[in-house]
């Protein structure tokens, strides 16, 4: 059964840090990408990273303060966020990719996690 589960979300100041975390069973995964939805806006593409050779994408939003990693052994991603923005406030979703590469596209991936909510407020 494929499943991808969020967690690591919360409530953070303006300036502060998270790490989501993205543990994925049931599969062997090409890609995994992290996406985002803020209420009445669209689901955005905002991180992504390849299995076989580490390719990464970054949204230009975030690139500089967000990190993406993966450990294989754990078949976890982890989304490293540093000097979040009230911005940043959104629903943070995982992805699975259809094909071996990284995009923010999400026609480009397929099964999905539930979300996590990141909140960024004083």
């Amino acid at each position: 059964q494929v499943q991808l589960v969020e967690s690591g979300g919360g409530l953070v100041q303006p300036g502060g840090s998270l790490r989501l975390s993205c543990a994925v069973s049931g599969f062997t995964y090409y890609a995994i990408g992290w996406f985002r939805q803020a209420p009445g806006k669209e689901r955005e593409g905002v991180s992504c990273i390849s299995r076989s050779d580490d390719t990464t994408y970054y949204a230009d939003s975030v690139k500089g303060r967000f990190t993406i990693v993966r450990n294989n052994a754990k078949n976890t991603v982890y989304l490293q966020m540093n000097s979040l923005k009230p911005e940043d406030t959104a629903v943070y979703y995982c992805a699975a990719g259809r094909y071996y590469y990284c995009s923010g596209d999400v026609t480009d991936f397929g099964s999905w996690g539930q979300g996590t909510q990141v909140t960024v407020s004083m």
